[in-house]
């Protein structure tokens, strides 16, 4: 039985990062489409909130037994804790309209050294030999799947901020996700996150596109932060039908259901393990559907920082003995 439950985990976790990892893509094509980052974002947003009420709504109804209900307190948390993820999706967003997908989700993916950095200040413990092995690894795959050592290739350096933005409130998502109110229903603790990430994405809207179009003291102000204009205009609708709907799936909706399902089967060890599958998936979607060229020293590390994830994550020798 215990065996069955692990592979429905690893399962889980496993289409969860893989659908994950073609968010980018539908991203980009959304911008190729002209559509600008505070119109993806939004329509990933809302519609996100609007299928997981639904959800919530269904399982309420729908559940034998009365399900916990969030505390004041809690729900004040976990609206802040909602805001890096709100942080995440824009930033990572913003990076892809500089960098290739592909660049984007290696960025991305330095949330597994920011996340040891974090661990150390918060538990005051230096890492050990095995986690500082793993950040190196890391780093060098970094430089290598992002083809630093080609002198021709010239990374945009507002797409490595952003990427690296995104990589460091996708850390602090990831550790609130983990510590706080654990003992609420999925959908209940979801919604009051994304209603958090919501308050971001709508400030991003109203000063990087509503505002400066209805008052120009905003268009001012926003002027002094970009001369880039073409984003100024009203709010195209039509992307909440033609790339809302994907977007919010596979954003907001299907994925935090289905690691909730299965990190709790798989274990965090093996869960995270698992969910590096996110980078492979997300490269193959950019290569295939967006014809990104990726060469093969760029594949030489992606794989080194997948292996440095299982090797972070592989269970010491004290632990083992233990089980």
């Amino acid at each position: 039985m215990q065996k069955k439950n692990v592979l429905k985990g690893v399962l889980f976790v496993g289409v969860g990062a893989s659908i994950y990892g073609m968010l980018a893509t539908f991203v980009k094509l959304a911008y190729e489409d002209g559509y600008t980052t505070s119109e993806v974002t939004t329509s990933q947003f809302v519609l996100g909130l609007v299928g997981l009420l639904i959800l919530n709504f269904l399982q309420t109804v729908t559940s034998k037994k009365t399900l916990t209900s969030p505390r004041p307190g809690e729900i004040r948390n976990l609206l802040l804790a909602g805001t890096s993820l709100g942080c995440t999706s824009l930033f990572y967003y913003l990076a892809v309209q500089y960098i290739n997908v592909s660049i984007a989700i290696v960025l991305l993916m330095q949330s597994v050294w920011f996340s040891v950095v974090v661990e150390s200040f918060v538990t005051k413990k230096l890492p050990n030999a095995r986690k500082i092995i793993s950040v190196l690894i890391v780093l060098l795959g970094t430089v290598l799947a992002t083809n630093l050592i080609n002198a021709e290739i010239k990374l945009d350096i507002k797409g490595l901020f952003w990427g690296l933005m995104a990589a460091a409130s996708y850390t602090l998502t990831m550790f609130s996700s983990n510590k706080l109110a654990t003992h609420l229903p999925v959908f209940r603790k979801s919604i009051i996150m994304l209603a958090g990430g919501s308050i971001v994405i709508f400030l991003f809207l109203f000063f990087a596109q509503i505002g400066p179009l209805q008052s120009g003291s905003l268009r001012s102000f926003y002027l002094h932060f970009t001369d880039n204009t073409t984003h100024i205009h009203a709010f195209r609708y039509s992307i909440l039908w033609k790339y809302g709907f994907v977007l919010a799936l596979f954003g907001t909706i299907i994925p935090p259901i289905l690691f909730n399902i299965g990190f709790p089967n798989a274990g965090l060890g093996l869960g995270s393990i698992v969910s590096s599958l996110e980078l492979p998936v997300s490269v193959t979607m950019a290569f295939v559907l967006l014809g990104e060229k990726v060469v093969f020293i760029q594949w030489i590390g992606i794989v080194l920082i997948l292996f440095a994830i299982v090797l972070m994550n592989l269970p010491s020798k004290k632990e083992l003995a233990v089980v």
